[in-house]
């Protein structure tokens, strides 16, 4: 009987809510002692419903923005470019009437706090600066839903407080992180909806297709790319950030439904050591703010005992580098529209209230501290000058001025001094040119931003972290770098960056080469195959009177050739001028070394490649993959839907990708047919915990260290914490290289620096030639690893490569690709793409 009795109650809420969603009101969310402008529209004037009766699409924020703009004299709306869906990334400006009406000086103003000389500079009268963020993952979306109530009160509310408020505060208002994947999001949420809500979790409304609206266009996670702002997204964000230099940074989430609300400060003992103390003291003092507001609503909360401030390239980290207070919000999610859990029926109305009283909070924390916090913004950036030591740091590569070019772009958002290297020297051994190398003055405002993208930090004062522990941007581009270079070696600060200068190409009437140590060699050879010209590569070094070639030096010869003399010469100055890439023109083959026309010069053919995708595939894994392909090299890559993969056609692929999943990607039936394809000359390329994949169905095999540690005086307590410091979040490692084996074509080196985020350890090969790429007998470089996993990865390999049939079976245990920004192993996926036959 009580059973039935609990199915009733249980039946009568979720009706109730029903009821509620057709009668719910503006006034849910609003302050209850506030009048509002009647001329300022409502959002269900302008969006057709009520926030929380429907999932806002993005055309419909937009659109409620754009009105607000035109009407309310305190907003000023920008458009700061378009997502690779085209759609636009705004951003409002909101503040009093006056105030916007001086924004230009008001900002000039403002950054002078963080410039030498800052000192002079008055704060009695200035405004305080809010960057108020919303639904970066756009599956979180009640930040962005409450970004429409938020909107509608800073442009609508009318009294003495909310003037004061706009008064004394300019804030910078981005409605939606993440407007590709607010879009797929809401789409899945609206067309799963019943007219009578239904709260069971196990309703389709509350389990997306694959991928999910979580990401970009590319399936990137955005809050990871705030400090490699690799993404148009970021791009748009941190440009708006270094124009401004706001004094605190909102960042709204949503978390598990089963849980509450969180807002910063994260575990205190996971906090950079080079964010200052008073960061967090400040921060402490803001959530202050928070918990009275959300004592007054009823909402529990939480704060201290989850998430961290560790990883800069988060969205409430990275301004804590900048002179800033980033401040995360994570509220329990309904992932639809009402969902059961173990507080209760949680619905999507009361997650919004819960954000929008988040934003209030916020300002009028921003408000009270605003002579605390224009202080404290002034003192980070002199301090941060008077902190800088002696020599400067540079870094570039004189084999691969792109990948330094790169580096180099990134420093420009940041708003980072960089000069040009006009005189070579030599520093630790590493030599440092003209076109290819840069210097960065530590004597300036973005010193500490510079130092924690540079560092090698081994040490911690935790062993857990949310996200990972170790970034060496120097390292993650595989170019040389030093801190003890000298200005006297240097050019002009750069005003604009411009890509390097490549030689002319001069005609040839017998071969062209091109080396392949330049980041964009793979783009250009992908053009000359596809052109249905012969290339070939060199398994060996040669040279001429005045060039020497490395291994895996592509030769174009222009004898026999689908094209003249004359329409060839044209094609590769075209090729690289379209890369930016040297090709010399070689008039003999008579060359030292291995001639040109040597049996160690293999042919290559044009690629035809896949990666499988779909449900049981990790999509960030392979968003990057499809990234590098499409963005980076201009390559064509076919997606590979795991549910059709059954009927897809695999004879016209040369090369199929399998990336990381959380459980089998593939069938016994696919499985199959995915070995025959192997067997009749296909290369199989797997990432990650696909080992489990290929050893199971003995496509490749992998003696996988097994790891046995037993937890001793481990309290109950403690037990995550014990095994949550066995993995590695993410760090970086040093491997010895082969440079002979294909799959280290294009490197100058014989040590490499590796990404690692997994576990998995496979012993090396008996025969020292099948291990082109072996962890040293001391890897770490950077980031944490317990002692115990420190031991297990000692001299093991990261790549292993096999046959089956005809063809190849080719695995690395860690991702190549990493957040678009590792741009030092991309070339490790291009070298098996191109190279896989000839291993």
């Amino acid at each position: 009987m009580s059973r039935v009795i609990t199915l009733l109650l249980l039946i009568f809420s979720v009706v109730s809510q029903a009821q509620d969603f057709d009668t719910l009101s503006l006034d849910y969310y609003l302050p209850k002692d506030i009048t509002y402008n009647p001329e300022i529209p409502k959002p269900q004037n302008i969006i057709g419903f009520v926030p929380g009766q429907w999932h806002v699409s993005h055309d419909r924020l937009v659109n409620y923005m754009t009105k607000l703009a035109e009407v309310s004299p305190r907003i000023s709306l920008e458009n700061r470019g378009t997502t690779y869906e085209g759609r636009p990334l705004l951003l409002l400006t909101i503040s009093s009437e006056e105030n916007i009406k001086n924004i230009d000086q008001i900002r000039q103003n403002h950054k002078a706090l963080v410039e030498a000389g800052s000192e002079d500079v008055d704060i009695k009268e200035m405004p305080v600066v809010v960057n108020q963020g919303f639904s970066i993952h756009g599956n979180e979306p009640s930040g962005t839903n409450a970004a429409l109530v938020a909107a509608y009160h800073l442009a609508a509310a009318e009294g003495e407080e909310i003037q004061e408020l706009l008064k004394n505060t300019i804030i910078l208002f981005d409605p939606s992180f993440n407007p590709d994947g607010l879009q797929r999001f809401a789409y899945w949420a609206n067309t799963n909806r019943s007219a009578n809500i239904n709260a069971d979790p196990q309703d389709r409304e509350y389990d997306e297709v694959w991928p999910g609206g979580r990401t970009n266009h590319y399936w990137f996670d955005l809050n990871r790319d705030w400090l490699p702002a690799q993404l148009p997204e970021s791009r748009a964000r941190i440009k708006t950030f270094h124009d401004w230099y706001p004094n605190i940074l909102t960042d709204h989430h949503e978390m598990g439904s089963n849980s509450s609300f969180f807002f910063q400060p994260g575990i205190p003992s996971r906090t950079h050591p080079l964010t200052p103390d008073l960061n967090q003291e400040l921060t402490r003092e803001i959530g202050n703010y928070h918990a009275e507001a959300f004592d007054k609503l009823g909402s529990f909360y939480f704060t201290e005992e989850s998430y961290d401030d560790f990883y800069y390239g988060k969205g409430s980290t990275f301004p804590d580098i900048n002179g800033s207070i980033g401040i995360l919000f994570e509220q329990a999610s309904s992932r639809g529209h009402a969902q059961e859990t173990d507080n209760g029926l949680l619905t999507f109305p009361f997650t919004i209230r819960n954000q929008f009283t988040a934003a209030l909070s916020t300002l009028e924390a921003a408000k009270n501290m605003r002579v605390k916090l224009l202080n404290y913004q002034r003192d980070f950036y002199k301090n941060a000058r008077n902190s800088a030591g002696k020599g400067e740091w540079a870094f570039g590569s004189s084999k691969d001025a792109n990948s330094a070019y790169y580096l180099a772009e990134i420093m420009k958002r940041h708003q980072i001094d960089i000069h040009p290297v006009e005189e070579e020297f030599t520093e630790d051994g590493k030599t440092y040119k003209p076109g290819s190398s840069y210097i960065i003055p530590k004597n300036q405002r973005q010193h500490r931003l510079v130092e924690a993208m540079f560092e090698k930090r081994t040490s911690f004062e935790d062993s857990l972290f949310y996200d990972i522990s170790a970034w060496t941007f120097p390292l993650a581009f595989n170019v040389d770098y030093t801190d003890s270079a000298s200005l006297a070696n240097a050019g002009d600060k750069i005003s604009a960056l411009e890509k390097p200068e490549i030689p002319s190409v001069e005609k040839s009437d017998y071969a062209y080469v091109m080396e392949w140590h330049d980041y964009n060699a793979p783009k250009a050879l992908n053009m000359i195959l596809n052109k249905g010209l012969r290339a070939k590569v060199a398994m060996q070094e040669f040279g001429t009177a005045t060039n020497k070639y490395d291994y895996g030096s592509i030769m174009i010869p222009v004898q026999n050739q689908k094209l003249n003399k004359q329409e060839l010469f044209d094609f590769i100055k075209y090729v690289a001028e379209t890369s930016n890439i040297e090709i010399d023109a070689v008039g003999t083959g008579l060359t030292s070394g291995i001639n040109l026309g040597s049996r160690f010069f293999l042919p290559l053919e044009n690629q035809e490649i896949a990666i499988i995708v779909g449900e049981g595939i990790t999509p960030y894994d392979a968003g990057e993959i499809w990234h590098l392909f499409d963005q980076r090299y201009d390559i064509k890559v076919t997606k590979l839907n795991t549910r059709n993969f059954g009927r897809a056609d695999l004879s016209r692929y040369t090369d199929i990708i399998l990336v990381n999943s959380w459980r089998s990607a593939l069938d016994e039936r696919n499985t199959e047919k995915l070995k025959t394809w192997i067997r009749n000359g296909g290369t199989l390329i797997a990432y990650r915990n696909a080992s489990r994949f290929l050893t199971t169905n003995k496509l490749l095999d992998l003696k996988i260290k097994s790891s046995d540690i037993e937890a001793k005086n481990v309290s109950f307590e403690q037990r995550r914490d014990f095994y949550g410091a066995q993995g590695i979040g993410g760090a970086i490692f040093e491997a010895k290289l082969d440079r002979s084996h294909p799959i280290a074509f294009g490197y100058t080196s014989d040590h490499l620096a590796l990404f690692r985020n997994t576990t998995t350890f496979i012993e090396a090969d008996d025969q020292s030639y099948n291990n082109p790429i072996q962890y040293t007998n001391d890897p770490l470089l950077s980031g944490y690893i317990s002692e115990e996993k420190n031991e297990e990865i000692k001299n093991t390999v990261p790549f292993k490569k096999g046959s089956l049939g005809r063809g190849n079976v080719i695995y690395f245990t860690d991702n190549t690709n990493f957040r678009a920004f590792w741009y030092g192993t991309n070339k490790l996926l291009m070298n098996a793409i191109f190279f896989g036959d000839h291993m």
